[in-house]
């Protein structure tokens, strides 16, 4: 009996987990397909070559994530152990990468077209995502001897970094309504709670923190980005870029 319900859980993850990891790469292609991917990735027209190294190793993680997905779908979960290592050292290096790519591009004075947000303010966004996405890397990492709150964290780890592939979704809606990015986050989000509930009744520990820590970084983002001592940060780095460059 209780191996039998190990098997039916192990299933339900399977499927479930395989899905999302399915939507997020559908979200990744649909939004950089046409400046990214169809345009040949390497010979797209980006602005840097750190643009290109960050969307890169940006694209790796995901596949990475799916390759791990797979591994323990397919019960191979030594190879998913041995692969761990070689994760984290791409986590690292997709933080440093996301990092010197906003900053660039904020020397770049950029700011998407038609949004009221200066470049400083902008500034916010990708820093605020990184971060984000490294603290609930590392709380996956140190969680991997638990397989449930592992997957969990990583997942909404990969969820939390989303916003620039999704507001680049050839849709004017994205775009006319700002706040549906972090909303479609929240959904996923959202799907991950409700599928703890069918399978386990409550949402698990994981899910609960991760999930909040998400919603509170995309609530923060903009009004922390207009502040005065944000605007000072932001004029200091930009300081350093340039004394460096």
């Amino acid at each position: 009996m209780i191996l039998s319900e190990k098997t039916k859980s192990w299933k339900q993850d399977r499927r479930f987990f395989t899905a999302m990891v399915a939507v997020i790469v559908g979200t990744v292609f649909l939004g950089f397909a046409r400046s990214y991917f169809l345009a040949g990735a390497i010979q797209a027209k980006l602005p840097s070559l750190l643009v290109h190294f960050h969307a890169a190793v940006a694209t790796l993680w995901i596949l990475f994530l799916a390759i791990q997905i797979a591994l323990i779908a397919t019960r191979r979960v030594a190879w998913h152990r041995q692969l761990g290592m070689f994760g984290a050292a791409l986590a690292v290096a997709m933080v440093v990468l996301a990092l010197l790519t906003a900053t660039e591009s904020f020397a770049r004075g950029f700011s998407p077209p038609g949004s009221k947000s200066s470049p400083a303010t902008f500034y916010v966004f990708p820093v605020f995502q990184a971060v984000t996405f490294c603290v609930l890397f590392a709380a996956g990492f140190l969680k991997r001897s638990d397989g449930a709150a592992h997957k969990r964290l990583m997942l909404i780890a990969t969820f939390s970094i989303l916003g620039p592939a999704i507001n680049r979704w050839p849709f004017a809606v994205i775009h006319q309504v700002p706040p549906l990015t972090s909303l479609i986050i929240f959904v996923l989000l959202l799907s991950l709670a409700g599928y703890d509930l069918w399978t386990r009744h409550r949402v698990h520990r994981a899910t609960a923190i991760g999930g909040a820590f998400v919603i509170v970084s995309q609530m923060l983002m903009f009004p922390i980005g207009r502040t005065q001592a944000w605007q000072h940060f932001a004029a200091s780095v930009l300081k350093l870029w340039n004394a460096g460059g």
